[in-house]
């Protein structure tokens, strides 16, 4: 990359999230007209491309797959915050967003941003490569996750209703942690190379270049950190505002409310899967997993904690069990996968499969 574009990228990257910002901060609290509504979908979008810039500029700085994690981490902290703010002005009919955001979620990054990555990697490179052990371990814990916190609810008996009793919501709350917290320590320490991408023999990559120059230095990193936080928070703010919008429209539409949730989940990951596409494209396939994976182990593991204890003070039921259809999806999401990530090595095959599922899970949600 040329000097004179590397300055281009810096200064639109930094200037973006400050309007977004700004844009969020002027909008917050009022009613938005359809071209008000329309503007805050292009900071919208502008704030997600900063926000793949900055977390690509950390990750070159601390090495993988610190960065995949950085990113991860800060969506998901941010989007719990959205979701318990719409819990909070919901009522009993926002009872199922957790529920339908953190199901949407697994849905995106296991089979939406898998699938995507592998076909991106695979028309490249013929066959995409990637390290069996890591990723096994983390679609491991994605489905542990999965089924103790979206499935169990359906099941117990202590409580009327797909929902979890007191007790059970403090049990799921503590095991997510747990388990997100071992994940995180085996991931970043006692077998970080697991999770790093495998080289493949002879090929330089599309970006190597890029890949090889020099890291950016602690103030950079530094700025760049700050720019993401801000970017994110615009995003998951700005999604907010338009969010009474798709409200409004999947209602008078006459579709179902999970389509919300399916629609939140599509914006606030979108930093995730614009990255972990342009990775799939330098041949970084692990690091397109590490996001993906990464990123609904801490939809699960962060988000259940915060929702138990948000509880407390929230009126209303919380109703976390899906449905039978859903579980079908998430059963079939969990073998496939693991037949996808057992050899290390999958085809445009393999990519077409999860980009199936996927969609099937999209006109499922509109057409129960």
């Amino acid at each position: 990359m040329s000097s004179s574009a590397m300055g281009l990228t810096r200064q639109w990257t930094t200037w973006v999230p400050v309007v977004a910002g700004v844009a969020l901060g002027v909008a917050w609290g009022r009613d938005l007209s359809g071209f008000a509504v329309a503007l805050i979908g292009l900071c919208l979008i502008g704030a997600v491309l900063a926000a793949v810039h900055h977390a690509e500029v950390i990750a070159h700085r601390v090495g993988e797959p610190f960065g995949s994690l950085v990113l991860a981490v800060a969506v998901t902290v941010i989007e719990v915050g959205l979701i318990v703010t719409l819990m909070a002005g919901g009522g009993d009919k926002a009872s199922t967003y957790a529920r339908d955001t953190v199901f949407a979620a697994v849905m995106i990054t296991c089979n939406g941003i898998v699938g995507l990555s592998l076909l991106v990697a695979a028309l490249r490179n013929r066959i995409a490569v990637f390290n069996a052990e890591g990723s096994g371990g983390a679609l491991a814990t994605v489905c542990t996750l999965a089924t103790m916190t979206l499935v169990l609810p359906a099941f117990t008996t202590s409580h009327p209703g797909p929902e979890f009793s007191a007790a059970q919501l403090a049990f799921a709350a503590v095991a997510s942690i747990c388990l997100y917290g071992v994940f995180v320590g085996v991931q970043t320490f006692r077998h970080r190379d697991y999770f790093l991408p495998v080289p493949r023999e002879g090929s330089a990559g599309a970006d190597s270049e890029d890949e090889h120059a020099d890291p950016p230095t602690q103030r950079e990193t530094r700025w760049s950190l700050g720019l993401l936080v801000l970017a994110l928070v615009a995003v998951v703010g700005l999604a907010k505002l338009v969010s009474p919008t798709i409200e409004d429209g999947v209602e008078s539409a006459g579709l179902p409310k999970a389509v919300v949730g399916v629609v939140i989940a599509l914006m606030v990951l979108l930093p995730e899967t614009l990255a972990a596409v342009r990775a799939a494209r330098r041949d970084r396939m692990q690091t397109s997993l590490n996001l993906a994976y990464g990123s609904a182990i801490a939809s699960i593991g962060l988000t259940i904690p915060a929702i138990a204890l948000a509880s407390v003070w929230l009126s209303g039921p919380l109703v976390l069990g899906l449905g039978a259809v859903h579980m079908v999806l998430l059963v079939l999401t969990a073998v496939v996968s693991a037949l996808t990530v057992v050899p290390g090595r999958a085809t445009l095959l393999q990519g077409g499969v999860h980009l199936s599922i996927f969609a099937a899970f999209v006109f499922l949600s509109f057409s129960p």
